[in-house]
């Protein structure tokens, strides 16, 4: 399944995004799933505390002006069956997943009736989002957990299913904040994808079609091994120093833009500008 097959959008955020001043992320998240006509529903799988998460982001998008906003949760997977789950997500315009533990989202919602009309919907236009575990269940495959400050080997991370929103890619969150370069070049050698995507707290991509936009304080990271010249993966034990030769490094802030399709950043005439400015400005 590619992205251009989907006619909804993603806003996937790498956790800690404001919730007291400007709420520049989610504001956006609001403004995509239709504004004051917006219709959320907040999944609380991932956290242990569902009651004050979801109370806390009904707080923030009826502030922001959402229409209608309700939270469903799913302690258990039977809860996925739930016929009152099944209709908020039918008449939502945009759903959106809360942090805490990605392993608990794909146990209690993966293949069932619920994750089936999220897809549905997706498909049909709304808004998805997720942040921080929320953020990381987003691929086919996501990182479950991992260490963070280390260099890249293959027992640095473990990898499983993820809800599979965004298919062929990897994507790691709270990241320079945590320092997980080791840890996303580490799930990319374990598994097909090409694309790895480090996402800062308070920083998020809106993904459309087959692009995606930076929005917020920090930056996305993106790790391209499609051309890679060398890795050392054939004999490596899985303790031991993983080499990566040749991959693309990009670092894109707010407002860059990225075509999944290319696998290149989009600039804009502003940016082209910027850097034809810097080329011909003389040495001091």
């Amino acid at each position: 399944m590619t992205l251009s097959e989907n006619g909804g959008q993603l806003l996937i955020i790498g956790g800690a995004e404001d919730k007291e001043g400007e709420c520049k992320i989610l504001r956006e998240f609001v403004r995509r799933a239709g504004g004051i006509k917006a219709r959320l529903v907040i999944m609380t799988a991932a956290t242990s505390l569902p009651g004050e998460v979801g109370d806390n982001y009904i707080r923030i998008f009826e502030r922001l002006g959402a229409e209608d906003v309700r939270v469903v949760d799913t302690q258990r997977r039977e809860d996925a069956d739930n016929p009152d789950a099944l209709e908020a997500i039918q008449q939502a315009t945009g759903v959106f997943f809360t942090g805490g533990d990605q392993s608990r989202i794909t146990s209690y919602l993966k293949d069932t009736e619920l994750d089936a009309a999220i897809h549905q919907r997706y498909s049909e236009g709304i808004i998805i989002g997720g942040t921080s575990a929320g953020a990381a269940m987003m691929p086919d495959i996501m990182i479950i957990e991992g260490e963070s400050e280390t260099n890249p080997r293959v027992d640095v991370v473990a990898m499983g299913p993820g809800m599979g929103f965004l298919p062929g890619v990897v994507i790691d969150q709270h990241f320079a904040q945590r320092g997980r370069l080791g840890r996303l070049v580490s799930a990319l050698a374990q598994q097909p994808a090409v694309l790895g995507f480090g996402i800062d707290e308070n920083t998020a991509i809106a993904v459309s079609g087959d692009e995606f936009e930076v929005i917020g304080e920090g930056a996305i990271t993106v790790i391209d091994e499609s051309e890679k010249t060398h890795d050392n993966l054939d004999g490596l034990l899985k303790d031991e120093a993983l080499a990566v030769c040749g991959a693309r490094l990009h670092i894109l802030p707010n407002g860059y833009r990225f075509n999944l399709k290319t696998r290149k950043p989009i600039f804009t005439q502003q940016s082209q500008q910027s850097e034809q400015g810097r080329e011909v400005a003389p040495a001091r």
